[in-house]
């Protein structure tokens, strides 16, 4: 995706002790705008408000630092799944579609404020390094394995082909919301990407029934 912004100002140098958290925020920052290939150390330093010696102290390589944001992307997301208000529905399946709302509710504003960081890297990087690539691999398993419980209990509790799992839907939800990403990248709108959800939750509703 090409850059719309310009290049982002240095911030002030980082408190000591936070520089590693201040870079991969960096790296979640720069590489939603502009991807991970076109996004250089120095570039991360600066957005990071850090030195080079002190990006080596804590990552020996641009590859290393992917990994760990990739780790840190995963915690990133927990709140969706413990803190968000839906959470605290009794029904299961309205959990579930809350949650897509949830993800609805956040498409808007530049491309770089909603899309995944691991989903935007690891299409750039999964065939040129095995250790980001399974990075994202574990965060994006994570976040379906996080989603699976919810689904799991809607399925005892309404029903639905003998052939669905609930990691299976899972995954499709991931899947529907970086296409989604992606979609959104093509027209540097968010619009399509909120019709597409819209048509995952119309889906979800028609799976359980509940049209």
């Amino acid at each position: 995706m090409a850059a719309t912004h310009s290049s982002p100002v240095p911030r002030n140098r980082a408190p000591r002790g936070s520089a590693r958290s201040a870079l991969i925020a960096a790296a979640h920052a720069t590489v939603r705008r502009q991807g991970y290939a076109a996004t250089s150390v120095d570039e991360i330093c600066a957005v990071a408000g850090v030195t080079k010696g002190a990006f080596f102290h804590h990552f020996e390589s641009k590859e290393a630092l992917a990994v760990a944001a990739a780790e840190g992307w995963t915690e990133r997301a927990r709140p969706m799944f413990e803190l968000a208000p839906h959470n605290r529905l009794d029904d299961p399946l309205a959990r579930l579609l809350g949650h897509i709302d949830f993800r609805l509710s956040m498409l808007d504003g530049p491309t770089e404020d909603y899309t995944c960081f691991v989903g935007t890297m690891v299409q750039e990087a999964y065939a040129t390094s095995d250790r980001i690539r399974a990075a994202c691999e574990a965060s994006i398993n994570a976040y379906c394995e996080a989603l699976a419980p919810d689904i799991q209990a809607a399925i005892e509790a309404y029903g639905v082909p003998e052939d669905m799992t609930a990691i299976g839907l899972a995954q499709h939800v991931q899947s529907v919301l970086q296409g989604a990403f992606v979609l959104a990248k093509t027209t540097n709108d968010p619009a399509i990407a909120r019709g597409t959800v819209t048509h995952l939750k119309r889906y979800v509703r028609m799976l359980f029934g509940r049209n």
